[in-house]
C-alpha cells in the first residue's frame, strides 16, 4: 500500500515534524513497507483464535501477608541521624 508524497507530508503535520525533501522520500517507502506487512497480518485467518491480553498465561504473584506487626515508630527513628517529631528529617535537595 504505497504512501504519496502528500500523506507523508500530512502524516508530519500531524506529528508536527518538519521534514527535508530527502526525510519524506525515506519516509514514504519506510511507512509503505509497514503498511505492506500490516497488510500481511489482515490476511491471517483468527476467526478461533480467543482475544487475549497477553500472549503468554500470565497469573499475578503475590507474596504470602506477613504475620509479624510493623516495628514501633520509636525503634525506626531511634536509626534517624536528624530527627524532627515524628519524621526523618533530610536535607533539601531542590535548588533555589
Amino acid at each position: 500500500m504505497p504512501l504519496t508524497r502528500d500523506e507523508v507530508q500530512h502524516i508530519a503535520k500531524l506529528a508536527r515534524l518538519g521534514l527535508s525533501e530527502d526525510d519524506i522520500a525515506r519516509f514514504q517507502e519506510q511507512l509503505s513497507s509497514i503498511l505492506d506487512y500490516f497488510q500481511a497480518l489482515r490476511r491471517v485467518d483468527t476467526e478461533n483464535v480467543p482475544p487475549t491480553s497477553h500472549t503468554l498465561p500470565l497469573q499475578n504473584v503475590m507474596r504470602e501477608d506477613d504475620p509479624r506487626p510493623p516495628f514501633e515508630k520509636e525503634t525506626v527513628l531511634a536509626n534517624a541521624p536528624q530527627r524532627e517529631d515524628d519524621c526523618f528529617r533530610v536535607r533539601a535537595v531542590l535548588e533555589e
